[in-house]
């Protein structure tokens, strides 16, 4: 039966073999320690690069016309290249894959509100592009552009958030009217997201774009989201059908590397993905080896110990202690060791982890204008790991002392009183 003299049996042995105590802790204390810092640092790795893809939809494909290099049905080489609403009507007949897409009107401009100003991008974009790049806007930060705006070709305008910190100070930019070169707009809305580079962009009304900038109705990009592709192959294929579309819109040959310039996120997310995978697979096996090290340290001392205290147990079976009583306390104690230091080493694990998040967090606070892409954010680790990592620990400890007292509580007292 486990009573308080049985605690107070286990604390005296545990007080009178500190050194032994001490390593068996270590050891548990160590694996399950290397463990989280291990598994912290690949996801920290993991989530850092991962939320670059957050600036986008990770299925997004955007293209950039270009100059062509090579002759095409007797048509020159050099030409300058340009989209129109042809090529986008292009897109939407012959490719099913793709879900959302919007024309872009890139102008430089010099944005004035009182007597602040400033020059930045002013892109002309339908209402798609705010999922298309994944625009964020706060409870009072007003709307992005809608379909009234593209039909009646309104004169609005949203800008980034670092625009509204630049030009307006500590006011509110909903509902001001701004001069973006001569012409007057109304900010309807503030784009909350921080942008990795650049002062910020402002976006108007395609169609509006397109009469004030563009009365060719020429224009250089075109962005788009893509749905069931899953693989490398998959995205490959869509890029080399995407690339013999505009060929035969635009007439320029399908092999002219310089004539239309691609960028798939969801191909690279996908390869990008699969090199974390690995990393991860990596540091797993690197933990699992680390807490293996562990068990192995625990199992030794523990059998060591147990070894050391063969001639007690049978003085013990000597003057009438139940088998039973003597399995009990050498198990007791193994848990109590394992738990303990266990618990030891994954305190200090998680809080150097959550410190490392803190002060991270913390910096980025302070710079919000930093640009620099993220490579290392939230190296937390899941508790649950944590805690199976422990109770693994904990279960080969009390194995490790299992099996050997098992043995020698089956030895006769005066087999096991003769060993040394």
């Amino acid at each position: 039966m486990f009573t308080i003299n049985t605690i107070q049996e286990i604390i005296a042995t545990l007080q009178h073999n500190k050194l032994r105590t001490m390593l068996t802790g270590l050891s548990v204390s160590w694996g399950i320690f290397i463990l989280i810092i291990l598994l912290g640092a690949g996801n920290g790795l993991k989530n850092g690069v991962s939320s670059n893809f957050n600036q986008r939809a990770t299925n997004t494909v955007q293209m950039w016309s270009g100059t062509s290099s090579l002759p095409y049905k007797g048509l020159k080489s050099g030409r300058t290249l340009n989209f129109s609403e042809k090529q986008i009507d292009a897109v939407d007949k012959n490719l099913s894959d793709v879900a959302n897409q919007t024309g872009i009107i890139e102008k430089q401009s010099t944005i004035t509100y009182k007597s602040e100003f400033g020059s930045y991008t002013v892109k002309g974009v339908n209402p798609h592009y705010r999922e298309i790049f994944n625009l964020e806007f706060l409870v009072n930060g007003g709307r992005f552009i809608n379909d009234m705006d593209m039909k009646y070709n309104n004169k609005v305008i949203v800008i980034d958030k670092k625009i509204e910190e630049l030009l307006f100070k500590k006011e509110s930019a909903i509902g001001k009217n701004i001069k973006v070169g001569a012409v007057m707009f109304k900010v309807v809305g503030v784009n909350s997201k921080k942008e990795h580079w650049g002062d910020g962009s402002a976006y108007i009304p395609f169609t509006t774009a397109q009469l004030i900038y563009n009365p060719d109705r020429k224009f250089r990009s075109i962005a788009m989201t893509v749905n069931g592709l899953e693989t490398k192959e998959a995205n490959d294929g869509f890029n080399d059908e995407l690339k013999k579309n505009m060929s035969q819109s635009l007439r320029f040959d399908p092999s002219d590397t310089q004539a239309l310039w691609l960028w798939n996120s969801q191909g690279d997310y996908i390869e990008t993905m699969k090199i974390f995978a690995g990393i991860t697979l990596f540091v797993s096996i690197i933990g699992i080896f680390t807490l293996i090290a562990g068990i192995v340290g625990v199992s030794n001392i523990m059998l060591v110990s147990v070894k050391e205290r063969t001639r007690e147990i049978g003085i013990r079976k000597a003057i009438g202690a139940p088998p039973a009583s003597i399995l009990r306390s050498i198990i007791i104690e193994a848990i109590l060791i394992t738990t303990t230091f266990g618990y030891i080493g994954m305190v200090i694990g998680v809080g150097l982890t959550e410190i490392i998040n803190f002060v991270m967090m913390q910096s980025a606070a302070q710079n919000p204008s930093d640009t620099g892409m993220s490579v290392f954010k939230d190296p937390t680790v899941p508790l649950s790991y944590v805690l199976i990592s422990t109770g693994i620990l904990i279960i080969s400890g009390v194995i490790a002392g299992y099996m050997p007292a098992r043995r020698a509580v089956r030895i006769k007292p005066i087999e096991a009183m003769r060993e040394e």
